[in-house]
């Protein structure tokens, strides 16, 4: 089982970033999958969520501006993230539960002027 976060980058206040993440070995749309994010000096923290069904739910700090999505053809998730603040400033994994113990390689985001 692998999970690879991908699309990270250094973006301006104000502007938006399309993370990926390409797992293999297990097919996403069969469970649970997770966004999480570790910003500087602080724990892992719950982004959003997709249920198997295709439910999706935000942490209140990125309602509004995050959308989590998947190709199930390709095998990958999505995290479209739109008015990106400083704080959002993170490594950004997909982990298949909400606390990350199962995230794979992360992609860093950086948000400042």
């Amino acid at each position: 089982v692998q999970l690879q976060a991908s699309g990270g980058g250094f973006v301006q206040p104000g502007g938006s970033l399309r993370l990926s993440c390409a797992a293999s070995g297990f097919t996403i749309s069969s469970g649970w999958m997770y966004w999480v994010r570790q910003a500087p000096g602080k724990e892992i923290e719950w982004v959003s969520s997709m249920s198997a069904a295709g439910y999706t739910f935000y942490a209140d700090s990125v309602k509004g501006r995050f959308t989590i999505s998947r190709d199930n053809a390709r095998n990958t998730l999505y995290l479209q993230m739109n008015s990106l603040r400083p704080e959002d400033t993170a490594i950004y994994y997909c982990s298949r539960d909400a606390r990350g113990d199962s995230r794979g390689q992360g992609t860093l985001v950086t948000v400042s002027s």
